[in-house]
């Protein structure tokens, strides 16, 4: 007896030997992947790249991994409650390895020669997430169970299960249980209720087996397991239990779904930080915060959306997508299957044309519904033949569409659907707050899924019209006036920038003698913008150019540069009219205002050039001339620079007031449905119709619009044969923007400076009137401009000036015409 106890006594001490020699041969061989203290404390999750709106609505997200870190304090208790009764209901007495699922670990080592499973506590599980390989292997598994127990030591139960809760994955992309409660059931955490939970809790076991929208069977058995494990637990009581146990499996593939579709400006922000973080960019966890107005942004993609399409379908309807007589026969499933082939755009239907009536056509739709089409939907379609003309519009249903066609429809306001195609035109917006550039809304493009190239930023194009209050602010700040006349009369050019003599002409070809530069601008007339350069000189005026913004060598050095001919971004443009705007200071536009790290820590704050209207100046710094300036924010009292003044308030003002009789008189009077009297702004249009703009601008906000081909095949003209200019096509973009943008606002006028002096004037001559001149006017002058007072008139000038009066009517007339 007593040998075989020492026996036993032995063997027991050689075995405790032996195996501390074979840990300790183990621990020297894996030593050098266990992680340091300051390793263990310092892990960093990869977190994507996250976007927002300036009043904090997701754009976009940008990396592989689907992810957004809670601490402990923000973990549900049912929530942790599932995973426990899940994963590890020992966690919170285990010194990190759970000792039963060891020794079937071993059981399985020395049956099979390798690690099969099996003996995971969620301690073990985040070290092998953090730091290991999921190859199973006897070397991983003890280097496992090191940094399990090492884990222990160093950090607290909460911090171990929090590293749990934000790195395992779940499946559809989504890493820690936050992003996956936004996935499958598109909510915070926090507002889920028990089964669902249970479901989460369910997937770190098998994501793909028991993801609950591509196996919800398995998933829903899974499940329940759980709820009857909270139940024995005491973590549920049993009507808890019962309630949950009953309730239906409600998650979907939800993605991560921007609350703001702004595709191009995510894009924009994605690539001016990739030039820094390259990479990294998509792990860092960097949440940028943009100064995009969500309410502005969506107006403006309402704005973009509805017209280009309004353009597209006064042109015509290019025909069905595709005719397919044969899938008649087929099953349904098989014809959805056919339709869902055809790309198309979001909430827009492919459909296949089932039957036709005279005025209707039944439809089976791509989502499986069927629709009767009535004839208000699709009376629009006459035959495109080209920009210029179309076929005659139909009369019956045949002449559209016939059974077996395959078509697009779009959803209407009513949630019925219209025929419809993708458009060709291409149209840009871009709005800025124009005290400090604040980018508010940019839409590049109709849909940025199609094209994601952005017209706002890439595409430069030639302004046309747009460009001349430029031109006509250099001509008042070098001692022009608004009464300066200009004859507009024929006239050839021999501009040595010019390959050959130059003939400008008007639209429409007239001319209306001595012109007035206020009338000239808002009637657009081009003759007189040409001539004025051409007084004004090129080189001085490229010069003066440079105070909106625009570089001289990216701008024609001849006198086309009067008609609008240079090459420009509707970005550039925005940010010239803003000087309009905000009463002559220049800004820069800016689209990024601050940026966090993964510690909700600022790293970036945007410190835009702001115009000082009621700031506190500071003394200029020592090592600078930058003009800095304490202004109040929504963030308080900051310090920020001051934008500098490049236009005469005096000037600006004027400008401002001819450009109020754009929309009053001229060009732009569709703006006045807005019902608005302190907007101002100008049309724009090449000479070709390939371009169409309009800019307009209040004292806070500004707007641009664009519109034409990418391939610059002219607009053509309208229904009634009259040219698609910028008050056709861009324009009504505009107001449909402008109209919500501007809703409850009051109005913002600029500022009008006490050296402005208003006198009455000759409309004829642009003179001073004569005392009881029945037609006189009044104008707007610079105190140093007034034209001389005039006591007497020439002999039947009455005439005259009864005769331009009458002239200056009848050009308005046929300006309204127009619309």
């Amino acid at each position: 007896m007593l040998k075989a106890l020492k026996i036993f006594l032995y063997l027991t001490i050689f075995g405790i030997v032996s195996g501390a020699i074979a840990t300790f041969i183990v621990y020297e061989h894996v030593k050098d992947r266990i992680p340091t203290v300051a390793e263990l404390k310092d892990i960093q999750l990869q977190i994507p790249l996250r976007i927002y709106t300036a009043d904090h609505k997701l754009i976009g997200e940008f990396g592989e991994q689907r992810r957004t870190p809670i601490t402990y304090a923000q973990l549900p208790p049912g929530l942790e409650h599932a995973i426990l009764s899940a994963e590890d209901s020992n966690f919170y007495h285990h010194p990190g390895v759970d000792i039963m699922g060891l020794g079937r670990a071993a059981m399985q080592l020395i049956t099979t020669g390798q690690i099969q499973g099996g003996g995971s506590t969620i301690t073990m599980q985040v070290a092998r997430n953090y730091f290991l390989s999921f190859k199973q292997t006897f070397t991983r598994k003890f280097t496992e169970i090191f940094i399990s127990l090492k884990m222990e030591r160093e950090l607290t139960k909460h911090d171990i299960l929090t590293l749990y809760v934000n790195k395992i994955y779940l499946g559809n992309r989504a890493y820690g249980f936050q992003a996956a409660s936004q996935v499958y059931y598109n909510k915070p955490l926090k507002d889920l209720d028990i089964a669902q939970y249970a479901m989460l809790a369910g997937l770190p076991k098998a994501p793909s087996s028991f993801n609950p929208v591509a196996n919800p069977s398995r998933a829903l058995i899974r499940r329940n397991w759980i709820l009857q494990r909270m139940l024995s637990l005491g973590y549920i009581t049993k009507d808890q239990y019962q309630t949950a146990v009953e309730a239906p499996i409600t998650a979907k593939d939800h993605g991560i779904t921007p609350q703001v579709d702004a595709g191009y400006v995510a894009e924009m922000v994605r690539s001016e930080l990739h030039d820094t973080y390259k990479d990294d960019l998509y792990t860092a966890g960097l949440t940028v915060y943009t100064t995009i107005d969500s309410k502005k942004q969506k107006d403006a993609n309402e704005a973009v959306y509805d017209g280009v399409l309004a353009y597209d379908t006064r042109h015509g309807y290019r025909g069905v997508l595709d005719k397919k007589p044969d899938l008649l026969q087929d099953t349904q499933a098989e014809q959805i299957k056919a339709l869902n082939s055809y790309s198309g755009l979001q909430k827009w239907r492919t459909a296949l044309v089932l039957s036709t009536t005279d005025q209707t056509a039944n439809l089976l739709l791509s989502d499986g519904t069927t629709y009767t089409l009535p004839w208000d939907g699709m009376s629009w379609a006459k035959p495109y033949i080209d920009e210029n003309s179309q076929g005659p519009a139909p009369t019956k249903t045949t002449d559209i569409m016939q059974a077996g066609d395959i078509i697009r429809v779009r959803p209407d306001q009513n949630q019925g659907w219209l025929l419809a195609q993708i458009p060709k035109l291409q149209s840009a917006l871009v709005s800025l707050r124009s005290k400090d550039g604040a980018i508010q809304a940019l839409v590049g493009g109709f849909n940025y899924y199609e094209s994601k190239y952005n017209r706002v930023t890439q595409s430069k194009r030639q302004p046309g019209s747009n460009f001349k209050p430029f031109i006509y602010s250099s001509a008042l700040s070098h001692g022009y006036t608004a009464a300066t006349t200009i004859n507009d009369a024929p006239v050839v050019f021999s501009d040595t920038g010019l390959a050959k003599a130059w003939r400008p002409t008007n639209d429409g070809g007239k001319f209306y003698g001595p012109t007035r530069l206020r009338p000239a601008l808002y009637r657009s007339q081009n003759i007189v913008s040409v001539r004025l350069l051409d007084d004004l000189g090129i080189p001085p005026t490229l010069k003066f150019l440079r105070r909106f913004g625009f570089n001289p060598d990216e701008l024609p050095h001849n006198l086309s540069l009067a008609l609008g001919t240079a090459n420009l971004s509707p970005l550039q443009i925005a940010t010239g009219y803003a000087v309009f705007s905000n009463g002559g200071y220049q800004v820069k536009p800016y689209l990024i205002d601050h940026i966090t790290d993964r510690n909700n820590k600022v790293i970036f704050q945007a410190n835009p050039v702001t115009v000082c209207d009621s700031c506190t100046l500071l003394d200029k710094s020592s090592d600078g001339d930058q003009q800095m300036g304490l202004f109040n924010t929504p963030e308080g009292v900051r310090s920020l620079p001051v934008a500098p003044q490049v236009l005469d308030p005096s000037v600006d003002y004027i400008m401002y007031s001819i450009m109020r009789d754009v929309i009053k008189l001229g060009t732009g009077r569709r703006a006045r449905v807005l019902d608005r009297p302190d907007l101002a702004g100008k049309t724009g249009t090449t000479n070709d119709g390939k371009d169409a703009w309009f800019s307009g601008f209040n004292g806070k906000i500004v707007a641009t619009v664009w519109s034409g081909f990418d391939n610059s095949t002219s607009l053509g003209t309208d229904t009634n044969g009259y040219q698609e200019w910028g008050g056709s096509v861009s324009l009504p973009t505009w107001i449909d923007y402008m109209r919500p943008a501007l809703e409850g606002t009051p109005p913002a006028y600029i500022y009008k400076p006490s050296s402005l002096v208003t006198v009455r004037i000759d409309p004829k001559t642009g003179q001073r009137a004569l005392p009881g001149q029945k037609n006189a006017i009044f104008e707007i002058f610079r105190k140093d401009h007034v034209p001389p007072r005039r006591t007497q008139s020439s002999l039947g000038s009455d005439n005259g000036q009864d005769n331009d009066a009458q002239q200056e009517k009848q050009t308005d007339n046929a300006l309204e015409n127009l619309f």
